[in-house]
């Protein structure tokens, strides 16, 4: 290939998977540099992009929970169940116990726990190279972690990791202190408030610089997934003291301000929305309506109107399979348990249909158009476990390219 001009080998190798180039590494030195090639980098991550997306599991079970695994939907066959082998990745050694966070241009996002708590890291498990982030705030028995958000700022190529946590404060007034029942007990002094504080971690041009926003007056609600839309990530969240009124707000990564996105019209006192999602690079609310037992899903057309929210699915009971009880294999699977908080929508593949996952066990396929489900059955080198899945686009990003000295 010396012989052929050099955009006709990237685009060429830009076509295979990211598994043969990190092999091809070693043919010699040219073609190190070449897969080293933000071009070619560049050009290989528009391809995965637009293939159907891979994902990432972490096992959630002991003592394994350091493990992750990655598996790809591009190439299943046509059938109503369908088996795919995930493959263990090389992990860190500085990470014995952590938490997937996120994915972001084939970055992943990942929080310590345990001995390591308080420690964040980005890691490539492709070309296995990572940096280790200082903590963003000094944890306290006072503190406590609230969500983390990860993405690229587009106007100046940095990635930013963005934390909300919570303080309690404790003021000794009478209504505060919780008496104990046994007068021999200490009394125990309750939370009075709760403030949220953001810090914002910077990565890029140099060593990671860290910042502290400020008190921010709404609390975000956990979500297993991240939503990273027009550069700005999203949860939702309620006013402090509030839990009534659900939110959707924004953090812009570039102008890094926070900003109430537009709710679905779907949104009522019995009706709340429970998760948001991107689907085809689109904002998405997901709500159940109870009274026709289905699962709702909202697209938000266009970005910030408010009237381009359509529901665009709405997704009947089913119970995945792998997950129905042996003397009912043969019945009609035509419900399944507190589908609000074990079901979880994922991302829309190129077919149309709809990823989701069930009560962390479980992935199938609905397809919008036949209003049929299809089974994926998910296999752990001999271990079938519970897990943490990010939905990953596999990337070549050398994370020492962004971070280099200003």
């Amino acid at each position: 290939m010396d012989r052929l001009p050099q955009e006709l080998v990237i685009d060429i190798l830009s076509r295979l998977p990211i598994s043969t180039i990190m092999q091809s590494k070693s043919v010699n030195r040219a073609w190190r540099n070449l897969i080293r090639n933000q071009v070619f980098v560049n050009m290989h991550f528009k391809r995965m992009v637009e293939n159907d997306p891979s994902f990432i599991l972490q096992i959630r079970d002991q003592p394994i929970q350091s493990q992750l695994y990655f598996g790809d939907f591009s190439s299943h066959p046509n059938d109503r169940n369908v088996t795919i082998i995930t493959k263990k990745l090389t992990m860190l050694p500085l990470l014995t116990n952590f938490h997937l966070v996120s994915s972001c241009n084939g970055l992943l996002c990942l929080r310590g726990t345990h001995r390591s708590l308080g420690l964040i890291c980005i890691y490539n498990p492709f070309t296995r190279d990572s940096i280790e982030l200082p903590k963003l705030i000094a944890k306290g028995p006072s503190h406590q972690v609230g969500v983390l958000g990860f993405g690229l700022d587009a106007t100046t190529n940095k990635y930013k990791v963005v934390e909300v946590s919570y303080k309690r404060i404790y003021r000794a007034s009478p209504s505060h202190v919780v008496r104990p029942v046994n007068r021999l007990a200490p009394q125990i002094i309750a939370p009075s408030s709760i403030d949220s504080e953001v810090h914002i971690l910077t990565v890029g041009n140099g060593s990671p610089t860290r910042r502290n926003l400020g008190n921010f007056p709404f609390h975000f609600m956990c979500q297993k997934s991240q939503v990273l839309v027009n550069g700005k990530l999203h949860w939702i969240s309620y006013p402090r003291g509030s839990k009534a009124y659900l939110a959707i707000m924004s953090f812009d990564l570039g102008n890094e301000q926070f900003k109430e996105v537009p709710r679905p019209d779907c949104i009522s006192s019995d009706r709340q929305f429970h998760e948001l999602v991107v689907l085809r690079g689109c904002l998405s609310a997901v709500c159940f309506d109870y009274d026709n037992e289905e699962l709702e899903i909202w697209v938000m057309k266009e970005y910030d109107v408010k009237e381009s929210w359509v529901k665009e699915f709405s997704i009947g009971t089913y119970l995945p399979k792998i997950l129905q009880p042996d003397e009912r294999e043969s019945l009609d699977s035509s419900m399944f348990y507190m589908p609000k908080t074990c079901m979880r929508v994922l991302c829309q593949l190129r077919s149309g249909g709809i990823l989701l996952e069930y009560k962390i066990k479980a992935l199938f396929v609905y397809d919008p158009h036949c209003r049929t489900f299809q089974n994926f059955q998910l296999t752990f080198e001999g271990i079938p476990r519970c897990f943490t899945l990010a939905v990953h686009v596999a990337s070549l990003n050398w994370i020492d390219t962004f971070i280099e000295a200003p």
